[in-house]
């Protein structure tokens, strides 16, 4: 694998991150606003079930690939952390 490979990787999990963490905050909004379970247990199953097909496709790439999907994903957390302190 080459350079731009490796970079691929760690992009996806930074956007696999973004959309996580997106999520994970949009369902904590509905907690606080007392939503129904029937509309936030979609939003758990979704995050779940995102990351956990998007990381086990990359897994099967190799060691390296995950990792740095993985480090894609703490930038994106790190990035998440920063915005909603912000707010």
């Amino acid at each position: 694998m080459n350079y731009l490979a490796y970079a691929s990787f760690a992009a996806i999990g930074a956007v696999v991150g973004a959309l996580y963490f997106f999520i994970l905050y949009r369902t904590v909004q509905m907690h606080a606003a007392g939503a129904a379970i029937a509309r936030v247990l979609p939003l758990y199953l979704l995050r779940a079930a995102g990351a956990i097909a998007v990381f086990w496709t990359i897994a099967r790439e190799g060691a390296i690939p995950l990792l740095l999907a993985l480090a894609g994903f703490l930038v994106a957390r790190y990035a998440a952390q920063y915005f909603v302190k912000r707010d």
